[in-house]
């Protein structure tokens, strides 16, 4: 296993752990550290590795993490509006998941299809 890995594991449960302890004092740190942009930044770290820095490929990866921001905004707003609505816990997840897939596949199929980056 190689440290870039372990390292993502590591920072993963370190998020975990602040978010569950902080949440108490303020749902809004809370917040902002569940949506730090760690993993992006591990994952072009590794593939800067595994590429040797190339940027071709660097830059390529980094505009499909851009993209892949936006399903995952949309996640956000789809729990919100569930939550928002009186919905149980499964019913927010269910629509945040079902909105996240159907727009990450929506615009991978857009890129792959329309040649978008």
């Amino acid at each position: 296993m190689k440290s870039q890995d372990i390292l993502s594991v590591v920072i993963s449960v370190i998020i975990i752990i602040a978010v569950a302890i902080l949440q108490k004092q303020s749902k809004v740190v809370a917040a902002l550290i569940s949506t730090m942009p760690i993993r992006a930044g591990l994952a072009i770290w590794i593939v800067y590795a595994a590429v040797d820095g190339n940027k071709k490929d660097i830059t390529q990866f980094s505009l499909s993490v851009a993209y892949s921001l936006i399903p995952t905004f949309l996640f956000a707003v789809a729990a919100w509006l569930a939550a928002r609505a009186g919905m149980k816990l499964g019913v927010i997840l269910l629509s945040g998941f079902s909105t996240w897939a159907f727009f990450a596949g929506t615009i991978f199929l857009a890129r792959k299809f329309l040649g978008l980056g």
